[in-house]
This record gives C-alpha cells, sequence and structure tokens, in this order.
C-alpha cells in the first residue's frame, strides 16, 4: 500500500490526526515516567531490612510506671526476658534500644579517627547484652558475634561517657565502606563515636551485610548502623526483640503480653508488635504513590483507546461513500482495514516519537529537581511498543466495520 495518499488525507484533515499524536505523545510521556517511579517505589519498599523471615519476628515494648534503682531494673529485665523466653514458640529473644523502619531511635555520628574535623557518617545505635545477630537473623560476612564477657550494663542517669565505651562493634558493610573507602577488611579497625579527643571508640569485632536504621531513609545511609554490647537502665523503656517458630506469631503475642502482665510487680505499659507491620508502615506512602500512579497510567491508556476508537469512528462515518466507491472499484476488505491501519499507525508513531521526546524532557526535570534516577532506555521502548499496539487494536474495531461496508449501501448515502 502506498503512504502517500494516506498523507494527502491526513494533511486535509488533520486536526483529528493532530489531537490523537498530541494525546499519544502526553500519555507516553507521563506513563513512561511514572511506571519508572513506580519501579523506583517497590524497589525502595522492597529492599532488604537484613533480618530474615521478617514474618517470624515480634517484639515487645514496656514502659515501667515505677523505676527502681539501677540494680532492680537490671534484675527486672533479666526476670522480664524470662518470662517471654518460657513462651512455648520463643526460638530466640534479645533485648535491644530500638527496632529498624520504626522511625523512632538513636543515631549517633561515627568516625575513623578522634583528629577528624567531621563525622564520616550518621549511623543507626543499636545496643543489646544478647545477640541481634541470631535473634533478627542478621547475616554475619566478616568477624564474629559477641561474647558475653563484652557486655557493659550502664545506668543512664550516672555512669560517665568514659564508662559507656564500647568493647566491641559490629557495623553494617555499608558503614564500612563509608568510614574506610580503602579498605577491604573492617575487623580490627576502631570506630569512634564522635570526633575530638573525648570521643569513645572500640574495635570492630563483625560486619553484617544489612541492618537498616531505624528511619530506613532511602538514600544508602538508610543501611548505616552499629551495634554494642551493653544492657541500659533508666532509659526511655524496654524493648525484647523475639523470633518465634512459623505459624505461632499471632499465639505468641497474645501469651507474651500475658506473661508480662501476670508476673509484673508493679504496672506497666505493654505493646506488642510485629516487624511485618512495621514494614507495611514504613512504605505505606510508597505503595499508595504506586498504585495512584497506576490508576492515573490505565487511566491515560483508557482515554487513549478511547480517543483513537472515536477518531476512527468518525472518519469511517465520513468516509463511507468513499468506501463505497473503492470497494465498487476492486478493493478488498483486507485493503480498506489495511489502509485505517496503516494510518492510524502513521499518527501513532507521531505521537511516539513527540513523547519520547517529552518523557526524557520530563524526567530530566524530575532529576534535576527531586534527584531521582535517569529514565532507563527499555522503558521508552516498552511504551512505544505499547502505544504501537493500543494504536492497531484500538482502530481494529472501527476499521473492521468499514472494511463490511457493501459498496451499494455506501453510495446510496450522501
Amino acid at each position: 500500500m502506498e503512504i502517500r495518499p494516506i498523507l494527502s488525507a491526513l494533511l486535509r484533515s488533520k486536526t483529528g490526526a493532530v489531537l490523537v499524536a498530541l494525546q499519544v505523545a502526553i500519555s507516553l510521556g507521563i506513563l513512561a515516567n511514572a511506571l519508572h517511579i513506580v519501579n523506583l517505589r517497590q524497589a525502595v519498599a522492597a529492599r532488604p531490612s537484613g533480618m530474615r523471615d521478617e514474618s517470624a519476628l515480634m517484639y515487645v515494648q514496656l514502659r515501667h510506671l515505677r523505676s527502681g534503682d539501677h540494680n532492680e531494673q537490671l534484675a527486672q529485665q533479666k526476670a522480664e526476658a524470662a518470662t517471654l523466653r518460657a513462651v512455648a514458640g520463643v526460638t530466640s529473644l534479645a533485648f535491644t534500644n530500638q527496632m529498624p523502619m520504626t522511625r523512632s531511635g538513636s543515631t549517633n555520628s561515627v568516625a575513623a579517627s578522634r583528629k577528624q574535623l567531621n563525622q564520616s557518617a550518621g549511623a543507626s545505635y543499636y545496643f543489646t547484652p544478647d545477640s541481634l545477630v541470631k535473634t533478627m537473623g542478621l547475616q554475619l560476612v566478616e568477624g564474629r558475634d559477641f561474647r558475653p564477657d563484652e557486655a557493659i550494663e550502664i545506668d543512664n542517669d550516672k555512669d560517665s561517657d568514659e564508662a559507656s565505651a564500647p568493647r566491641a562493634i559490629i557495623i553494617t558493610r555499608a558503614l564500612g565502606k563509608k568510614v574506610w573507602p580503602e579498605a577491604s577488611s573492617y575487623v580490627g579497625k576502631t570506630l569512634f563515636f564522635g570526633t575530638g579527643e573525648d570521643a569513645q571508640g572500640g574495635p570492630v569485632v563483625g560486619v553484617v551485610e544489612h541492618l537498616q536504621s531505624q528511619g530506613a531513609e532511602v538514600a544508602e545511609r538508610g543501611d548505616y548502623s552499629t551495634i554494642v554490647p551493653m544492657r541500659l537502665t533508666n532509659g526511655f523503656g524496654t524493648t525484647y526483640v523475639m523470633r518465634v517458630e512459623a505459624g505461632q506469631l499471632e499465639r505468641v503475642m497474645k501469651e507474651a503480653e500475658a506473661a508480662l502482665l501476670r508476673n509484673a510487680a508493679d504496672p506497666m505499659i505493654v505493646r506488642v508488635k510485629t516487624v511485618a507491620n512495621d514494614r507495611i508502615e514504613r512504605y505505606r506512602a510508597d505503595n499508595a504513590l504506586s498504585w495512584m500512579l497506576i490508576t492515573v497510567s490505565a487511566l491515560l491508556l483508557l482515554i487513549t483507546a478511547s480517543g483513537i476508537v472515536g477518531m476512527a469512528s468518525l472518519w469511517v462515518t465520513q468516509r463511507r461513500k468513499q468506501i463505497g466507491v473503492r470497494r465498487a472499484l476492486g478493493a478488498r476488505r483486507v485493503d480498506i482495514l489495511r489502509y485505517f491501519i496503516t494510518e492510524n499507525f502513521m499518527i501513532t508513531s507521531v505521537g511516539v516519537f513527540a513523547g519520547v521526546l517529552l518523557a526524557i524532557g520530563l524526567n530530566q526535570l524530575l532529576v534535576s529537581q527531586l534527584e531521582m534516577a535517569k529514565l532507563p532506555l527499555n522503558y521508552l521502548l516498552t511504551g512505544a511498543g505499547v502505544f504501537w499496539a493500543l494504536g492497531i487494536c484500538s482502530v481494529y474495531g472501527p476499521a473492521w466495520r468499514a472494511a463490511t461496508i457493501s459498496p451499494a449501501t455506501a453510495t446510496r448515502s450522501t
């Protein structure tokens, strides 16, 4: 089929063709960037926290309404831990001060040397006298876990900074790369909390692959974390993280709360939460944005398809006599069908090329203003293919109706 007659017909009545091409261009420009954002948000929401099998992890937060002295609180913490370990289905337990993805906890500045003028990074500060590596299921990639004799007991109201100097530190691989970018191994190095002569430091004894911060920031700093072996009293509450047997989580949550309240000597507030729920809450906005963009993209495709169908149907109505004459002169149904599909493909192609340019321009704006990643080429190629396919599918119905018009019927209508 010759393209020239089709092009001539479009140039004589170009308003409709321009509108369809413009609609395709705008839809493609928005769709490519929207799906790119969806992919980025979903990748963020699926980031590993470092904790193995999050569905088997829960934690209990306690707020005591009456606090005893340092020794009483130590005894109380150990009694509470024993109570929780005795609940059927609990396989591991660790005292801790905070949990990943909760948006609540402590962060310290860290440095490779006291002589640094500026910190190397801000790192999430976890502490425990137990094994978070075991309970959380962290992947130890270098070094070892803490030994029991390395844990220190600190009275937050009385002990000085010197007393809280850690005897050992576990860090994440990401933090190690940030603090010692030229090193290939971090075990044995001394990490300092803060800078200056008063900064307290300790030896790095282990490195874990991942442990998200309590804020779970999107940037690389979301994986900057430290763990020190320490038990604290006179803090802001007590937290115990527990790993439970598969399928026992709901039961253990109820029994753990009941056991704590039953054995408590003084009133306290108990909150039982799951890591799986923390992930849902942390990434609720990301998932909501993803679904909103998916909905917008689906509506754009529907509107674009409707526009193509409507315009093609109008052209069929306007060209009934022309179609009838062509059929009377020997044009087959397949020739009429091919004519309209080719015409639409040409219009869609103009819209696709314009849409690719629009998508690139829009992405450059997002990169410069929001520090987003550049739009990969495969989104543009996939988007182009989708709109070419959409154009052909949308015009097929009106084109088929045009091909079935009989010459006698078409030539009688004026």
